[in-house]
């Protein structure tokens, strides 16, 4: 644990505890993955992972898609997704 785990508020028990919700405060566990990526900067074959719970899915998605971002929402458990289940800013 670091000073910057209490900094951004991350507990860190809840971290192992398994994947966490990508929203802002949430601590909630995540049973969706949003994949996406940036064409300015990624190539068009890179996927980046967002985790979502049930309350937040929807709107995580409609963020991304708002920016031309999202390309497609997962089940968690999905083996699909490239890049894993971590949370990617």
């Amino acid at each position: 644990m670091s000073i910057f785990d209490f900094a951004a508020g991350t507990d860190p028990a809840a971290a192992e505890a398994g994947a966490i919700c990508s929203r802002k405060a949430c601590r909630a566990q995540a049973s969706w993955q949003l994949l996406w990526n940036n064409p300015k900067i990624h190539s068009p074959e890179r996927r980046k992972t967002w985790l979502a719970c049930a309350d937040h899915r929807e709107w995580l998605e409609d963020y991304l898609q708002t920016r031309g971002l999202w390309k497609e929402t997962l089940p968690l458990d999905d083996s699909r997704a490239s890049g894993g289940t971590g949370q990617d800013s």
